[in-house]
């Protein structure tokens, strides 16, 4: 059975953390005219010479909000995924693979499609989030045995 970890659980900070990545998405979307989806805005950073200065700005805000954020609150920022090699590589692969096929990732369809009532981005949001819950099923099922 899965249960909320009510001593982890972070209501307040997640509202906070959500309403800020709509914020930028909304501002991202103003001043650029195009949707936040991050493989895309990877992708036309690295192949494109369009639109390089905001993409370039993004992509530094992403690296920068995270530091900011340890800097003023001091907190540690304990991540722990895996130290498996192979299984992070492969992981890298199947995400690649997924976003190529899907056309777009976890954040363009999921906060920008979703918002825009897009059929493709809800069925890819639906698969992309079905995926993930297998995956850490699987991961703590066969991590308990």
């Amino acid at each position: 059975m899965i249960a909320i970890d009510v001593d982890h659980f972070t209501p307040y900070s997640s509202l906070i953390g959500g309403l800020i990545i709509g914020v930028a998405v909304v501002l991202f979307f103003i001043t650029s005219g195009r949707l936040a989806g991050i493989s895309g805005i990877i992708s036309n950073t690295l192949e494109r010479n369009e639109n390089k200065f905001s993409n370039v700005l993004f992509l530094i805000g992403l690296v920068l909000g995270p530091l900011v954020y340890i800097f003023f609150t001091k907190k540690d920022v304990v991540f722990n995924m895996t130290s498996s090699l192979p299984l992070i590589i492969i992981g890298g692969l199947f995400v690649g693979i997924g976003t190529e096929i899907a056309r777009g990732c976890t954040s363009g369809h999921g906060i920008c499609g979703i918002s825009r009532f897009s059929s493709r981005s809800i069925v890819a949001t639906i698969i992309f989030m079905s995926c993930a819950i297998i995956t850490v099923f699987l991961l703590q099922f066969s991590g308990s045995s």
